[in-house]
């Protein structure tokens, strides 16, 4: 166990996964179950190796989707040979019926669910089975207060998605505005307390990717 944290909170790396052909595309994701491109592979690669130089890891926590499970599985294999812990509370937003529209078009392809994608209602679903973002937000509470339960003192890992990260971002700082650029294979760093505090440590840091 690695102890050199203070006992009242979990240090969770939270790190968005490696690039995909659709991220290049700037194509909507959500849900989808896409895989990582050459270069998110190389991302995880090197988010990994940043990792494995840093203060011991006790586990591996990652969105089932194959673009975060195959970024956490490098990671945990770099980092002691750790087994990934699956949970479904971690993947991306539900995009509805947005999923596999291109960003740029959603204005004109699909204008109602556009506008509640910008809107400031966090409790609006996107049609076609989307999320809101309080629905969004609660999931991924709910993940990280598993694990800060079960990982006090400890430091882990957390590979999960952009829109998932921001919401964390919301509950770090909630009066912050809202954060855009959450960049593949990024390193977001959160303490999580015991009486469900979660602060900010570190924003989306890419400074170990050879290409950004």
């Amino acid at each position: 166990m690695a102890n050199y944290l203070h006992p009242d909170f979990v240090e969770i790396v939270v790190v968005r996964h490696g690039e995909t052909t659709w991220n290049s595309l700037k194509k909507c994701q959500g849900q989808l179950d896409i895989e990582l491109n050459e270069l998110g592979k190389q991302q995880a690669a090197e988010v990994a190796a940043r990792l494995s130089k840093e203060p011991k890891i006790s586990a591996v926590y990652s969105s089932d989707l194959k673009r975060a499970l195959e970024t956490a599985q490098t990671i945990a294999s770099k980092c002691g040979g750790l087994e990934v812990v699956k949970d479904l509370d971690l993947r991306e937003r539900h995009m509805g019926n947005l999923q596999g529209l291109v960003f740029s078009e959603l204005e004109k392809t699909n204008p109602i669910g556009y506008n509640i994608l910008i809107t400031e209602n966090q409790n609006q679903e996107i049609p076609g089975g989307g999320e809101s973002l309080d629905q969004l937000f609660e999931r991924c509470k709910s993940s990280l207060l598993r694990i800060g339960r079960k990982h006090k003192g400890q430091r882990v890992v957390v590979v999960s998605h952009g829109a998932s990260i921001q919401v964390l971002y919301k509950w770090a700082c909630p009066d912050s505005k809202f954060v855009k650029n959450i960049y593949n294979a990024s390193v977001t760093i959160f303490h999580l307390y015991s009486d469900d505090k979660l602060t900010l440590k570190l924003r989306a840091d890419i400074s170990h990717l050879t290409q950004n």
